[in-house]
């Protein structure tokens, strides 16, 4: 028998799509795209088990929705706050001193919900989700574009999707430990009968929800520390990690210059603002529809989260999927391509008022999975150095997730429009959003 066997033609096939898509040069980028990867998962987790928080805050310490909701103001402002701040810092340093930062951030918010948790109060919380968050907006500056290096420009593209495939990953684990470690937990009273307690009896439950609160938080501070610590220790590539010269608003004139990076900022808005109103009004889209079929309130409520969950399940499994058709098709037209599949389902959300509207409405999440990556890989596309800036205009566009949700619940909150229930005319506003997602991906392929 021969000591090295021929190697066969699909051998030869794998083995160039792999070095097409983590290789360059000779040099392999498999281990430090595993450990990114894994960051995405991460910062994944910590967005979808904060949505629910703010209805168990609000139950806690027996506020208003309206302050409940102040800890999505913390959570957006550190993304926002941040962005350009982490893009001078590693144009400074690095892409990998960029996630260790970020990283260390993220920790260190998690692990101060213990003594946020000791005070009794709200406040401290959002001050522990603000210095997270800010490690969130550190790690996606610094990640994706740092994923977009590893290999040939050709495939930069398809292999942040492929990163971004573990994203929902985490999302699904955090709505997991958010539903059964936490909500689940929690002392049934509603804010009513807290409202009732004496002071020394609301203390004891506060106190013991708290700390039901805060333990899988300690849990994700530590994971996180941990995968700091083990990022540091391996050897990351270079990528890209040159100084270059030149002013803070210079470097701002010049990209915002470029139009396909101009206008992807724009559409990448759009694009959160719609993700963000999907997935946190399906809740109110559904129970309307359970409620009108003969069901009570919250078990409406709780059939319409596992729709949710459902939704969840098809944008990761169809970020794969499109992840696989980038390797033939091109990103702007796959893009254009889905945004008017969004467009369609979503007019279907608006005229159906049966099940078949909330079909639709767990269907545009597969339209949304190739989205934001691509939007991202498009953007920065030829933008060399200039990407760790252009970046953080991009992470700045998350600001999309706090200011058109308001807007759809002020719809909502309508009741009735045009004869219509207002939580499916709300949804006017997402089919705009991948009206602009569709215009954005004409232009680019166009050019």
């Amino acid at each position: 028998m021969d000591a090295n066997p021929p190697i066969t033609m699909n051998q030869t096939r794998r083995q160039r799509i792999s070095e097409a898509l983590l290789s360059e040069g000779g040099v392999s980028y498999l281990v430090p795209f595993i450990l990114l990867t894994s960051c995405f998962a991460l910062w994944g987790f910590a967005n979808d088990i904060t949505n629910p928080m703010v209805k168990a805050f609000s139950k806690i310490f027996r506020m208003s929705v309206t302050d409940g909701t102040m800890i999505q103001v913390a959570f957006y402002g550190g993304y926002f706050v941040m962005a350009f701040p982490a893009a001078i810092f590693i144009r400074r340093y690095t892409y990998k001193a960029g996630v260790l930062l970020g990283l260390g951030l993220y920790g260190l918010g998690a692990l101060l919900f213990y003594p946020a948790m000791l005070t009794g109060a709200y406040f401290p919380f959002l001050i522990a989700y603000f210095i997270l968050t800010c490690g969130l907006s550190f790690l996606e500056t610094s990640c994706n574009p740092y994923i977009l290096t590893m290999g040939p420009a050709s495939t930069a593209t398809r292999r942040l999707n492929l990163a971004q495939c573990f994203n929902p990953i985490g999302s699904l684990l955090g709505m997991y430990v958010a539903m059964n470690f936490i909500q689940n937990m929690l002392d049934p009273m509603d804010t009513a009968q807290r409202a009732e307690l004496s002071p020394e009896a609301f203390a004891a439950v506060r106190d013991a929800d708290l700390w039901i609160l805060v333990k899988p938080y300690l849990a994700i501070g530590a994971v996180v520390i941990l995968m700091m610590l083990l990022i540091k220790n391996v050897r990351m590539p270079r990528n890209a990690d040159k100084q270059f010269g030149g002013s803070f608003a210079t470097t701002i004139k010049r990209i915002f210059s470029v139009a396909h990076y101009r206008e992807g900022v724009v559409a990448q808005f759009f694009y959160v603002g719609a993700q963000i109103m999907c997935w946190t009004f399906i809740i109110q889209y559904g129970t309307r529809i359970f409620m009108e079929a003969g069901m009570g309130e919250k078990e409406a409520e709780v059939l319409s989260q596992r729709y949710n969950i459902v939704a969840m399940v098809l944008f990761c499994s169809c970020r794969f999927l499109c992840t696989f058709l980038l390797k033939y098709f091109r990103p702007s037209a796959l893009l254009r391509t889905l945004a008017i599949a969004g467009i369609l389902l979503t007019v279907g959300v608006i005229l159906f008022q049966d099940i078949w509207g909330l079909y639709c409405l767990v269907a545009v999440s597969g339209c949304m999975s190739l989205m934001f990556p691509t939007i991202y890989g498009i953007a920065l596309d030829g933008m060399g150095e200039d990407a760790k800036f252009g970046a953080a205009g991009l992470i700045m566009a998350i600001l999309g997730g706090s200011i058109l949700p308001p807007l759809q619940a002020a719809i909502i909150d309508c009741g009735t429009v045009w004869h219509h229930p207002a939580v499916n005319v709300s949804f006017i506003l997402p089919m705009i959003c991948f009206a602009v997602i569709a215009v954005y991906g004409q232009r680019r392929l166009r050019r």
